[in-house]
């Protein structure tokens, strides 16, 4: 019996001692899951309250607030005569100090997280940081087409998808060569590919009332580490030329189709002849240190 108990006490020992450790573990986990749950639930209360409570976009420094406290983002004051809606004080001059700490503190995942970006960004510097993000989908130029992926990735589905191979070598460019584009004006778009980094470019022209203005853009996202590019831009009728350079081409995520505001060239009537433009373009390439 005692040499029974010299090896059975031991043994009882272990499993007590494993047990404890086992409970131990569980509760750890338990609190670990808890803390967890609390950490997102404070998060998810903190941006409820990081819009502002009248225009109900997200606050951006600097904040503002009236002497009941009542908040008001730097847009909305202005609107608002600098009037407090809430208790009619005035709103505008006296920073919130303790908010705008708040939402510096606030960071959240990159919308492109799933896409592979680790960044964390400001809350509502979101859209900012997307503009930027290597990461960030962009939409195929083809119309009636859905598709959205990476810029490499919409390289490769343009070419497989929507241009046949002996078509997608006419439709490639080398930087710093001009071309010849030649388009017609209702068809509003002109899709080309550079040799070297296979970036999309579109020629777009859009009718006005004076003529038709006609831009160039390049599919990609606005990513520091990406070649960036400048273009020349000219048209040639009865010897009247017009010229444009663009310092540099805008990078977009998707294409709109709304006449835009700058970067663009003014092919005036007088010098339109039918439907059929014909221009020459040449895409540089800028230097990057």
């Amino acid at each position: 019996m005692v040499g029974a108990a010299a090896i059975s006490e031991p043994s009882g020992e272990g499993i007590g001692s494993n047990s404890i450790l086992s409970r131990k573990r569980q509760l750890s986990s338990s609190d670990g899951a808890k803390r967890d749950a609390k950490k997102r639930s404070t998060m998810l209360m903190d941006l409820e309250i990081l819009d502002c409570p009248i225009c109900y976009e997200a606050f951006t420094i600097p904040i503002f607030q009236c002497d009941n406290g009542h908040l008001a983002c730097a847009s909305c004051c202005p609107k608002l005569n600098n009037k407090c809606p809430a208790c009619a004080l005035p709103v505008g001059h006296n920073r919130c100090r303790a908010m705008e700490s708040v939402l510096e503190s606030i960071l959240i995942p990159c919308p492109n997280a799933k896409f592979g970006c680790s960044k964390n960004v400001s809350y509502g510097k979101e859209s900012t940081h997307e503009k930027e993000c290597m990461f960030s989908q962009c939409s195929c130029p083809a119309l009636d087409c859905s598709y959205t992926g990476s810029y490499n990735d919409l390289y490769t589905h343009y070419v497989t998808t929507h241009s046949g191979m002996e078509l997608y070598q006419l439709h490639k460019f080398n930087c710093d060569i001009s071309f010849t584009v030649r388009m017609n004006i209702s068809e509003k778009i002109l899709i080309r590919t550079e040799y070297l980094t296979n970036h999309l470019f579109a020629v777009q022209c859009f009718r006005e009332p004076y003529g038709v203005y006609v831009t160039v853009s390049c599919i990609a996202p606005s990513a520091p580490g990406l070649r960036q590019f400048s273009y020349d831009l000219s048209d040639t009728v009865d010897g009247h030329t017009v010229i444009y350079k663009s310092p540099e081409v805008k990078r977009v995520l998707k294409l709109n189709f709304q006449t835009p505001q700058e970067n663009i060239m003014l092919i005036p009537n007088s010098l339109l002849r039918g439907e059929m433009l014909e221009m020459r373009i040449c895409v540089k390439k800028l230097n990057q240190e």
